[in-house]
C-alpha cells in the first residue's frame, strides 16, 4: 500500500520510502565502480536534508544545482524536496550571462557546484556574473576532491561534509503539492521563464512512465546519458525511481562510453535524441550491437537525422517517437513499440497517463477542432507544471480555466486516442491563406539528391509573408537554386514554393540539456540579410 500525503498526492520520500520497503538492496544508481541501493539513496538524501536545514534552508526556499550527472544530484534533489525547498536546475553547459540570470531572478539561496568537472572554469564563471544576481546566495557547496576552500568571497562547504550529517528526525516539512523543482524554459528571444513542478504532479506521472515505459519490470536498467538538469534526463529519473529500476548514470554524454555501459550492464531501456542515437550507432561495428535494449525512445531535433529510425532499425533496435515539454514534463506520450517505422518516426503517440488530455484549437477563431483539425496542442494531466516562477501574466496565459496547457505547438488529435506532433506554432506559415508547416516543404526539397538538410522559415516581404529554404548540400552535389526551385513547382501548391534558396555548409544550432535544437530565428535574420543584399 501506498502512503500518501495530507490534501491528496504523494511526496518524493513517500515514493522512494516505499521502493526501500519492498527492495531496500535493490540497486538504485550505479555510477563508476559504486553501487547506491535504495536505501542507501533515502539514507543519504535525509542526511543532506539535514545538513541543508543547519546551513539555513527550509520550505521555499530555492537551492541551485549545477552539477552533471552525479548521485549528488538526485541526493540533493530529494534532500530539497523532504525540506519543501525548490531545487533550480543549472546546465554545466551554461556561461556567466544565464548563470547569472538564473540565479538572480530564481532568487537561490544556496549554489551546489563541482569547479573541477571536465577543467571548465567554474569558479571563473561565478566570477564574470555581476554581483547583483549574486546577492541572494549565502553559501556555496563544492563537490569533488579538488574543490576550492572560498567561492564568491564566502568559505565554501564540502558537499563529503554535508553527506556525512547526522539525520535528522526533525518533521519533514515538504508537502505533495508543494513545488519543489524548476526548469528554464528553451526561449531564445526572451529570458526564459521558470517552469516550477510539485512533488505530487511529479511523482504521479513518474509512476505513469515506469508502468508504461517497463521500468517497473524485474532487472530493469536504465541507461541515465541525457542530463538531470532538462525535463527529460528529469523525467527518466523519477520513472526509474519509482519503477524501482537500477540506473546508471554517466556524467556526460559519450558515445563510446555509452555502448560500453549498455553491454556491460545489460540495460533494458535507453531514451535520448536523434544525435545521441546516431552517436551510439557510429561508435559500434556490430551489425546488432544492443541486444539487451527492449525500449528505446526518441527525441526528433536534427532535421538532417530524419533517416535515424531506419538506420536504428537496420541495426537491431527499434527507435519510438516520443513528446514532452517542460509544462508537462518529458515522457508525457510515446509512439507504439510495435508500430510501423513512419509512425515510430513521428513525435507524439498515445499519452502515458490515463488520466492525461489532449485537445487541439484553432489559434485564430478559439473553437476546439476535431480528429485530423490541425491547430494549437493543449495538455492536461498529473504532470502540468504549478506556474511559471513568479509570472502570473505567464502563467494565465499558459493555463486555461479547466487545467490544459497551452503548448504551442502544432498538431492535431487522432481518432485512436493518440495525436500527432507537428512543429512549433511559431514556426507555422500562413502562406496563400493557409496554415502550412514548414517541415512540409523541408520534406519536399529534402527529397532532392543534392540534399543532405533543409529548413524553411519565412520572412516578410513586400507581398507578405513568404518561404525562404535553406539547404545543406549533399556531399559532392553541386548546388543549383534553379533546379531545387523546379524541383518544388513539380510537387507542390505554388504559394509554398520557396522565393529563395541558400546553401550553407551547416544550421546555427544551441545545445540545452534535452539535445541540440536548430536556431530558426538566426535563420531569419540571415534570410532577412541575403535577401536585402540580393
Amino acid at each position: 500500500m501506498t502512503d500518501r500525503a495530507p490534501g491528496g498526492g504523494e511526496t518524493l520520500a513517500q515514493m522512494l520510502g516505499g521502493q526501500c520497503r519492498r527492495a531496500p538492496s535493490a540497486p538504485a544508481v550505479i555510477h563508476g565502480g559504486a553501487t547506491i541501493s535504495y536505501a542507501d539513496l533515502e539514507a543519504m538524501s535525509r542526511r543532506v536534508a539535514a545538513g541543508l536545514g543547519r546551513l539555513g534552508i527550509g520550505a521555499g526556499d530555492r537551492v541551485a544545482i549545477w552539477l552533471p550527472n552525479v548521485p549528488a544530484w538526485l541526493v540533493l534533489f530529494l534532500a530539497c524536496a523532504r525540506l519543501g525547498a525548490i531545487a533550480v536546475a543549472l546546465n554545466t553547459r551554461f556561461r556567466s550571462a544565464e548563470v547569472g540570470d538564473i540565479l538572480g531572478r530564481s532568487g537561490a539561496k544556496l549554489l551546489i557546484m563541482w569547479p573541477g568537472f571536465k577543467g571548465i572554469d567554474f569558479t571563473g564563471i561565478l566570477d564574470a556574473v555581476d554581483g547583483a544576481a549574486l546577492a541572494a546566495i549565502h553559501r556555496v557547496i563544492v563537490y569533488g576532491h579538488d574543490a576550492p576552500s572560498h567561492v564568491l568571497g564566502q568559505r565554501t562547504v564540502a558537499y563529503d561534509d554535508l553527506a556525512r550529517s547526522p539525520a535528522s528526525h526533525d518533521r519533514e516539512s515538504g508537502a505533495a503539492q508543494s513545488g519543489c523543482v524548476m526548469f528554464t524554459t528553451s526561449g531564445t528571444t526572451k529570458a526564459p521563464k521558470f517552469v516550477l513542478h510539485g512533488q505530487a504532479g511529479i511523482v504521479a506521472h513518474g509512476r505513469d512512465v515506469a508502468a508504461r515505459f517497463g521500468y517497473d519490470r524485474p532487472a530493469a536498467k536504465v541507461l541515465q546519458a541525457i542530463p538531470f538538469c532538462g525535463v527529460f534526463g528529469f523525467t527518466q529519473a523519477i520513472g526509474a525511481l519509482a519503477g524501482g529500476a537500477a540506473m546508471v548514470t554517466l556524467p556526460a554524454f559519450d558515445a563510446e562510453a555509452a555502448a560500453n555501459a549498455i553491454r556491460s550492464h545489460l540495460i533494458t531501456q535507453v531514451n535520448g535524441s536523434d544525435e545521441m542515437f546516431a552517436r551510439l550507432l557510429d561508435a559500434c561495428e556490430e551489425p546488432h550491437p544492443f541486444p539487451t535494449v527492449a525500449f528505446a525512445g526518441y527525441g526528433n531535433f536534427s532535421p538532417e537525422l530524419a533517416d535515424i529510425v531506419v538506420r536504428a532499425e537496420s541495426r537491431g533496435l527499434a527507435l519510438v517517437g516520443l513528446y514532452g515539454a517542460s509544462e508537462i514534463l518529458a515522457l508525457y506520450a510515446c509512439q507504439p513499440p510495435d508500430a510501423d517505422v513512419e509512425t515510430r518516426a513521428t513525435m507524439g503517440g498515445g499519452l502515458v497517463s490515463p488520466r492525461a488530455a489532449v485537445r487541439v484549437r484553432d489559434p485564430e477563431t478559439g473553437d476546439l477542432l476535431g480528429h485530423g483539425g490541425i491547430g494549437e496542442l493543449e495538455a492536461s494531466g498529473p504532470s502540468v507544471m504549478l506556474e511559471y516562477f513568479r509570472n502570473r501574466q505567464a502563467t494565465a496565459a499558459a493555463l486555461t480555466a479547466d487545467g490544459f496547457v497551452r503548448t504551442g505547438d502544432l498538431g492535431h488529435t487522432n481518432a485512436d486516442g493518440s495525436f500527432t506532433f507537428l512543429s512549433r506554432m511559431g514556426d507555422v506559415l500562413r502562406l496563400g491563406g493557409f496554415l502550412v508547416n514548414p517541415a512540409e516543404i523541408e520534406d519536399h526539397i529534402q527529397g532532392h539528391a543534392m540534399v543532405e538538410g533543409c529548413q524553411v522559415i519565412g520572412v516578410q516581404g513586400p507581398r507578405g509573408l513568404a518561404p525562404v529554404a535553406f539547404v545543406i548540400p549533399r556531399p559532392g552535389a553541386a548546388f543549383s537554386e534553379d533546379a531545387l526551385a523546379d524541383h518544388c513547382r513539380q510537387g507542390m501548391a505554388r504559394f509554398k514554393v520557396p522565393a529563395r534558396i541558400f546553401p550553407v555548409p551547416s544550421f546555427p544550432t544551441t545545445t540545452g540539456p534535452n539535445g541540440t535544437k536548430i536556431q530558426r530565428a538566426k535563420l531569419r535574420v540571415m534570410a532577412a540579410e541575403l535577401i536585402g543584399k540580393a
